[in-house]
């Protein structure tokens, strides 16, 4: 009779151990209407480039923002909008359906990701750009380049509506100094092949 009793309790140990080692469901929010699915999507998949320029540098864009890891550094799931750290400050957009995204919407899924993992607020708004906030004398300017070979452009309405495109490079200034050619991405070469 103890044998059967211990066999029991070694058998409820076992699975109770089991149940508490199972994977925990993600609890990771929808943001700005983008989901964070379990794989990537490549039904919809294309490249376009943020760079964030203060003091007359680019600040790159954190690699895996949108890509949400568990304690052992294993993909939970994917933003559509998200960055892998080989290619910097390139923002995949994959997604199941065809539709547009924006500036102002890879913003949020930054900010979800950034305070999801302790890092604290990404903003865009007339103050504030990521990290950095807008001080007196400042400005933010905006360039974008289509990738049409007319080069970076100025762009005066809120950066958040811009609709990403392929190959596009969008540059958010905090100025002076301001930097009237931002760089270039040479899509195809370096870190970019492929994309």
């Amino acid at each position: 009779m103890v044998g059967l009793i211990l066999v029991g309790l070694t058998i409820a140990m076992v699975v109770w151990i089991i149940y508490l080692g199972r994977p925990q469901p993600t609890t990771t929010p929808t943001v700005a209407g983008i989901p964070c699915d379990h794989l990537e999507r490549k039904q919809v998949h294309y490249h376009a480039a943020l760079q964030i320029m203060y003091n007359g540098q680019v600040t790159n864009l954190p690699g895996n923002t949108g890509i949400q890891l568990d304690s052992s550094g294993n993909v939970t799931c994917y933003y559509w909008l998200h960055v892998h750290p080989q290619n910097p400050n390139v923002i995949h957009i994959e997604s199941p359906a065809s539709q547009t995204f924006t500036v102002g919407q890879f913003f949020s899924v930054w900010n979800q990701y950034s305070q999801a993992n302790g890092l604290g607020p990404r903003k865009l708004d007339a103050t504030h750009v990521a990290t950095f906030t807008v001080q007196s004398g400042q400005k933010i300017v905006t360039y974008i380049d289509h990738n049409d070979g007319k080069g970076p452009q100025l762009y005066t309405a809120d950066p958040s509506a811009i609709v990403l495109q392929n190959h596009e490079v969008v540059t958010i200034e905090i100025t002076p100094p301001e930097v009237t050619t931002p760089p270039t991405i040479s899509w195809g070469s370096g870190p970019y092949t492929g994309l």
